[in-house]
């Protein structure tokens, strides 16, 4: 048996969401319970690198060699304002 307590707008919120899916507040919790271990346990079978996966590389220029081809980059940048020959 467990007891909790929460805040009242989890309470409200926990109270809105039982009744609209005809649910006890007991079986949310239960499941959202499940759902949370489940995902801890599948997040923690991941390497780092699989975790973080999405926020690497590409950002916002769409590039994703940037930290390769930085200093060819670099010298065509340089090239084109100074008007160098290649």
């Amino acid at each position: 048996m467990l007891a909790v307590r929460l805040n009242e707008a989890l309470e409200q919120e926990l109270t809105s969401f039982s009744k609209s899916h005809t649910k006890t507040k007991t079986d949310v919790v239960k499941e959202a319970l499940e759902l949370y271990f489940k995902t801890q346990r599948e997040n923690n079978q991941k390497s780092a690198y699989e975790l973080g996966k999405d926020f690497f590389g590409v950002h916002d220029s769409g590039s994703e060699d940037l930290s390769s081809t930085y200093k060819k980059r670099l010298k065509e940048k340089l090239s084109e304002k100074y008007n160098l020959s290649r």
